[in-house]
């Protein structure tokens, strides 16, 4: 039985989702015999590393106090960390520029025109972040508005969220934001609830990591971007299995899009002074999945179908009958990956009344069948 060490926190959502990745492909496989420890970001090496004899590694190296302990070891090793601090290793992470994109299309579709980004200059991946969303921006001719903390503060100080409120109160409104991760989320909106900002009429604020826990004990509940830790997981200890069989090392980048969007409170708005328009727009993100038409949408919200098809275009420059479909569509996503029913139930869940056609429209938007969908982003 191969020894591995799995050094990565515990401390997490987002890590925990690798571990569970990691999990599920050791039960599919020969098990592991492994050595995991409580263990927090930036953590020192544990003791018994030194002098450890296993088989191989994966960790997420965030200090240079844990790549110089692992650098010497001549056993293969799997990194999961954005920090790159032995470039040599494979890598796996977070598609960063996928998360800032979905991010940025979920808040441009509840009618944002204004948009900003709270970071964390710590990490390489809240930079890239904050990079990927403001390029999205300029793409499509607008700009970002960057949170510049004045120091660095600890993750949990108070002090943090009072030097957010004088840059939140300064933002143009409505706009949409994005937080570089789910705790900073919840900072902006405890920093929005203490100096009276709307969340989401004034400010939508969406996160990353559906941290569900903390998502749904911020006030209001927290739109989180849902990062494929699972799969990331999973095909690092698949690339460690292959390198601990004898095939030959090679410095590997994986980048995993996410899932999609937990939608949640703090952006559950749409941003447009058309009320008619404003209350189209959510009766269809309340009732897609129903199976519901246009007819069902003219019964709800009384108007010309010309002007409401002409109006939509504008604003969201997609139909009726397409918004419709994006929101069938990304419940049956988000159901084939994080449930094994069949495709039958998925398709009745989304709003299809026949899996037959429920396949054809899948195949024809995301370019794969529903099944093959489910395989290659699973495992």
């Amino acid at each position: 039985m191969k020894q591995v060490a799995l050094l990565i926190e515990t401390s997490n959502a987002y890590a925990r989702g690798l571990l569970r990745g990691m999990l599920a492909y050791i039960r599919e496989h020969q098990p592991w015999s492994l050595y995991l420890a409580e263990h927090s970001r930036g953590d020192q090496p544990p003791s018994w590393l030194h002098g450890w004899r296993g088989d191989g590694i994966i960790a997420r190296i965030e200090t240079t106090a844990m790549a110089k302990a692992l650098r010497p070891l001549k056993i293969p090793i799997v990194d999961m960390s954005a920090a790159r601090l032995i470039p040599s290793l494979p890598w796996f992470e977070t598609d960063n520029a996928a998360i800032a994109q979905a991010a940025f299309e979920h808040l441009r579709e509840r009618g944002f025109k204004r948009f900003a980004y709270c970071g964390d200059n710590r990490f390489n991946w809240s930079i890239w972040r904050g990079e990927h969303f403001q390029r999205a921006i300029e793409a499509e001719g607008g700009q970002c508005l960057h949170y510049q903390p004045i120091r660095r503060f600890p993750r949990d100080d108070v002090a943090h969220i009072e030097s957010l409120s004088p840059w939140l109160r300064k933002l143009p409104k409505p706009i949409g934001l994005m937080a570089c991760y789910d705790i900073r989320g919840q900072q902006v909106l405890d920093a929005c609830r203490r100096i009276g900002i709307a969340v989401p009429d004034e400010l939508a604020v969406i996160g990353v990591d559906n941290d569900e826990l903390l998502c749904e004990l911020s006030r209001p509940s927290l739109t989180s971007v849902i990062p494929n830790s699972h799969r990331t997981g999973y095909q690092a200890a698949a690339l460690l299995d292959t390198l601990m069989a004898g095939q030959p090392s090679r410095t590997e980048t994986c980048l995993t899009p996410p899932i999609g969007i937990a939608t949640r409170q703090s952006t559950d708005v749409v941003a447009v002074e058309d009320r008619s328009l404003a209350m189209t727009m959510r009766y269809i993100r309340d009732h897609a999945c129903e199976g519901i038409n246009m007819k069902d949408v003219l019964r709800a919200v009384p108007q010309s179908r010309r002007r409401l098809e002409i109006q939509f275009q504008r604003f969201f420059n997609r139909t009726p009958h397409d918004e419709i479909l994006r929101v069938q569509l990304a419940r049956a996503k988000q159901l084939l990956l994080q449930t094994d029913l069949p495709l039958r139930e998925i398709a009745e869940l989304a709003g299809f009344k026949h899996v037959e056609y429920f396949s054809v429209v899948f195949k024809q938007h995301i370019s794969m069948p529903p099944s093959k969908f489910r395989a290659k982003t699973r495992g």
